[in-house]
This record gives C-alpha cells, sequence and structure tokens, in this order.
C-alpha cells in the first residue's frame, strides 16, 4: 500500500509541474546557463523534501491504522492426504456350533453317568448308559434262532442245488432266515439308543440328569457337551450395507466383559432379508486359545465397509452449512504478510465420517490452510490472522 500511494503522490506533483509550464514552449522551459541550471533543480529538490515530508505523514497514520486493524484470529490446519477406513459397528452374540444339549432315544432309568462335569471328552466318548429293559436278552435269543434259521436254510439249499425237496421249502428256510438277520439289526440299533456317545470333542459344561432317574426322548436333557475352539461371532446388519460388505471384509471384535479384542474376516452373508427389521446375518470366525471365550457372550462387531488410502480428512466442527443445505469450509487465501490472510469460502462435497474427522470428497486440494478454530466467526472474504494454539 505504500509504494501505490508513493506512486499516486509522484503522479500529482509530475502532473503539476505539466500544468504550470504546459504554455510554455518545451525548449523554453530549461534554462541554457548553469546558474538557472542550478537554481530549478533546488527548486525541484525543495519540491520532492515537501512531497517526502508529506508521504511520511501519510505512511505513519497508515501504520497507525494497520496495528489497530482488528483481524479475526484463526488456526488453521494444512491438509494433507491420509489411509481412511470406514467401519459400521453393531452389536453381536458369540456362538459355537458345536454346544449341544444330549437328550436320551429311549426311555428308562439313567443307570451310569461315565463322566464328570468340565472333564474333556473324544468323539465317540460313551458318556452314559440307560437300563435297557430286557433288550439285551431278547437280542440274545434273536441270535440263537437266527443261528437255527441259518443252519435250516443252508440244508435246505444244498438238498435244493441236489435237487432233493420242493421249492416251497427252499424258499420258506430262506425268508425265514432272512428275516431273523433283520430282526437282529433291528434290535441292535434298538440296543445302541440305550448308550450315548460323544457327538464330537469338547467338554461336559453340565450334567443335567442323576444316576437313577427315568429319562425320556425329547424331555429329559442328560448333559451339554461344548467345543471351544471352534467359536464365531454372529450379527445382523441392516440391508443398506448389502453392497459393501463382501465376504472377506475386515473386521474387528471387541468383547467388552472381557476387555479383549481381535481381527478377524467376515466368512458367510446371509441370503435372506428379515422382514421384521430389514436386516441380513454376517459371521465371523474367532480364535479362543485360552478358552476365555464362551457362548452367548456380547460382542461389538466392527466392519470396514470402505477404504480410502488418499482421504482428505477434515474436523467435523471446521464445515458448515448454509440455509440450503450446502457444505462448505473457509480457505485462507492472499497472504499479506504476518500471518494474515483473507477468509475464502469453499463449497465442499462430503463422504464418510469416523470419529470427529469426515473426508472431503470434492471442493478442496492438498495443500490448502484450512481455518479450523475460529470459523463459526466468519463470513466469506474477511481479514483473519492465524495464529498456533
Amino acid at each position: 500500500m505504500k509504494k501505490v500511494i508513493l506512486l499516486i503522490s509522484l503522479s500529482l506533483l509530475l502532473s503539476n509541474c505539466g500544468q504550470n509550464n504546459e504554455k510554455k514552449d518545451d525548449n523554453s522551459s530549461i534554462p541554457n546557463n548553469l546558474e538557472s541550471l542550478q537554481s530549478k533543480k533546488d527548486e525541484l529538490t525543495a519540491k520532492i523534501n515537501t512531497v517526502n515530508l508529506e508521504l511520511n505523514k501519510i505512511n505513519a497514520a497508515i501504520e497507525k491504522m494497520t496495528i489497530n486493524e482488528k483481524r479475526v484470529l484463526i488456526t488453521a490446519l494444512e491438509l494433507k492426504t491420509v489411509n481412511f477406513e470406514h467401519t459400521i459397528e453393531i452389536q453381536a452374540n458369540i456362538k459355537t456350533r458345536q454346544n449341544l444339549d444330549l437328550y436320551p432315544e429311549f426311555v428308562g432309568k439313567l443307570n451310569r453317568i461315565f463322566i464328570k462335569e468340565g472333564q474333556s471328552v473324544k468323539k465317540g466318548a460313551l458318556l452314559a448308559k440307560i437300563d435297557d429293559a430286557g433288550l439285551q436278552e431278547q437280542l440274545d435269543q434273536i441270535k440263537l434262532q437266527l443261528d437255527l434259521a441259518k443252519t435250516t436254510f443252508e440244508r435246505t439249499e444244498r438238498l435244493w442245488n441236489q435237487k432233493i425237496g420242493s421249492e416251497m421249502m427252499y424258499l420258506e428256510a430262506k425268508t425265514r432266515f432272512e428275516g431273523q438277520k433283520k430282526q437282529l439289526d433291528q434290535m441292535k440299533r434298538q440296543l445302541a439308543k440305550t448308550k450315548i456317545y460323544a457327538p464330537f470333542n469338547g467338554t461336559i459344561d453340565q450334567i443335567f440328569s442323576n444316576e437313577g432317574a427315568n429319562v425320556a426322548p425329547g424331555i429329559t436333557p442328560i448333559l451339554r457337551i461344548v467345543n471351544l475352539n471352534k467359536m464365531y461371532v454372529e450379527a445382523d446388519v441392516p440391508e443398506n450395507y448389502l453392497t459393501s460388505i463382501t465376504k472377506g471384509s475386515k473386521a474387528r471384535v471387541q468383547i467388552p466383559v472381557l476387555g479383549k479384542s481381535q481381527s478377524t474376516l467376515i466368512r458367510q452373508i446371509g441370503n435372506y432379508i428379515r422382514p421384521s427389521n430389514r436386516t441380513f446375518r454376517v459371521e465371523a470366525s474367532l480364535e479362543n486359545p485360552n478358552k476365555e471365550i464362551k457362548p452367548n457372550l456380547n460382542a461389538k462387531l466392527s466392519i470396514i465397509d470402505y477404504i480410502n488410502p488418499e482421504a482428505i480428512m477434515v474436523p467435523r466442527r471446521a464445515v458448515r452449512s448454509n440455509s440450503q443445505g450446502q457444505n462448505y469450509v473457509f480457505i485462507l487465501s492472499n497472504p499479506e504478510g504476518e500471518n494474515k490472510f483473507i477468509a475464502s469460502k469453499q463449497f465442499v462435497q462430503l463422504g464418510k465420517t469416523k470419529n470427529e474427522m469426515i473426508e472431503i470428497i470434492k471442493g478442496i486440494s492438498i495443500g490448502d490452510l484450512l481455518i479450523d478454530e475460529g470459523v463459526s466467526l466468519l463470513e466469506p472474504n474477511q481479514k483473519v490472522k492465524r495464529i498456533e494454539l
């Protein structure tokens, strides 16, 4: 500004000089002797000194006005790109598919329980036995009848092969033999129902029935067996995330009760939208080496549904909105020195948010100085001063 005023003053001076001498001949305005030239020089020098004195007064006044000028104090952030991962958080439930209450398949008295609560068992191990109510004796009787039917059939078959005896005798012997075999197999299957075996490797979590108690299929549970090695977390996700969550999406499981968390991957996505709450099911595996995670624990599942490795993230407080719902920010422009700028209004397009930060998709560039603190006091093109907090 000082330079501009100096140029204006000099222009006025020269214009003045020109007006005073415009009626004179150009050649006659310049003396042709040394004494006159020296006098003319002294006259012009005096005028220049007078102008300089006036300029000094003007500069002092400008300096005083500049010092007293009120500017809004603000802070600003230089925009840079960051790796942005947006997550959705939903409540989840921890489960295992190997959590089973074992019921008897045979009505009777519970004779023996061969295990204790907390005991680890292998698949196929005998856990309990129910009184067979004489099935074993019936099985032994059927075996004797089968042996007789077999002997009779073999003899009849030999005679039939020698063309001795009638065909009817041969067929009757064969039918009795095959019927006894089927009856024996059926009795073995019935007798097997009196014994309860472990369906998989696991731990006996609880024994519900005592020895000597009467038990019945589908009514009286015998025990519960649980395998804590194959745990997973299950959650219901709103349908609007159906396209952004896929099999293999990264996720993180937090278990508040245990104060632990672990990373995982989405391994299964449901193909059905529940009409009642418009959600679909997702499932992710869990590691449980110390057997601390139990079925039905509450958990929080955070799923990454959006990734931008070069996102521009700004504080949400720096984004303003007008009455038309348009979003904008203020950028520092026209630097004037001593951290003085003009606040320029820039309309922006917003992306996804994370905590107190929001993604800017369009409207500002890397390296711009974004006004942060003090933005609520600003008007477009307002003079501001940047400070450091």
